[in-house]
């Protein structure tokens, strides 16, 4: 698990299958327990190193791509928001 954030950030697993479930790349693994885990591809290194990561070296958080949809995002929200006070 590479994600920052997960729980079992730097545990290793033995990948049973990748397919695309609900529309994501998703890895599947057996846990401690036996039961069968999906995740994100891109919270392993399943991959290999993510390019825009290495680049960056920790100057970036965000890529320009996403940022310029999370505008579309939030420009959207404010309109529906200003829709419902008028």
């Amino acid at each position: 698990m590479t994600h920052p954030f997960h729980p079992r950030r730097g545990t290793q697993v033995q990948l049973a299958t990748r397919r695309i479930n609900w529309g994501e790349d998703r890895v599947m693994f057996y846990d401690e327990r036996g039961q069968l885990v999906s995740i994100l591809a891109s919270w392993t290194d399943v991959d290999g190193p993510d390019v825009f990561t290495q680049a960056a070296a920790g100057r970036s958080a965000f890529r320009v791509d996403d940022l310029r949809r999370l505008r579309v995002l939030i420009d959207d929200l404010r309109l529906e928001v200003l829709d419902r006070v008028k």
